[in-house]
């Protein structure tokens, strides 16, 4: 029995995983926060408003290349993550700007929006009160908590992505070793 080999392998899914989860709900908020807190016509609205979309959208773009490519799916997500960044590094200068308090980890109120990650169902409703009824300082740092739980998530992921990569190659070498059995078992190789 002539058993195929899966070229293209399993892919997508990107909604099952939660640094996507966790960047829909960080760019619904920054939509919101944006429109609170920061001039509609300002550059740095447009800017914070896209760098929270790129983080969600090339998750799911890489997710959904990765069945082709792993060099574009860690691309991918190595630009989600970049994104992240950018954005969190926004929200520290609002707050440095505006002489606001910026929690650290072990801020009382930074532990408790660091507790609702283990939430069932999580969704930006889940931090709707915090983002629409609160300061912009309170806002902000929610943001930032979630920003840092994202990156963590997608760090864990670029360092599986690696891995897999290194153990199993991508595509390219998928396609090749397929060629190249399909030819030997149409003309094999004689020993002299």
């Amino acid at each position: 029995m002539n058993e195929k080999p899966n070229l293209i392998t399993p892919h997508g899914g990107y909604r099952n995983l939660k640094s996507y989860q966790t960047t829909e709900i960080i760019y619904d908020a920054t939509v919101v926060f944006c429109n609170r807190f920061i001039d509609k016509r300002s550059r740095t609205h447009d800017q914070m408003v896209q760098a929270s979309r790129s983080g969600k959208q090339n998750i799911a773009e890489g997710s959904m290349a990765s069945g082709t490519s792993k060099k574009t799916e860690l691309k991918l997500m190595g630009v989600a993550r970049a994104s992240l960044e950018e954005l969190l590094a926004d929200y520290e200068d609002i707050l440095r700007q505006q002489g606001l308090i910026l929690w650290d980890k072990s801020h009382p109120q930074a532990q408790a929006i660091r507790n609702l990650a283990w939430e069932k169902n999580r969704s930006y409703k889940t931090y709707k009160t915090y983002i629409e009824q609160s300061s912009l300082e309170v806002a902000a740092n929610v943001l930032i908590c979630l920003i840092h739980q994202a990156n963590y998530l997608l760090d864990q992921l670029l360092r599986q992505l690696e891995k897999q990569f290194l153990e199993e190659g991508g595509f390219t070498e998928r396609l090749y070793q397929s060629r190249r059995k399909g030819r030997e078992r149409i003309s094999p190789i004689s020993p002299i």
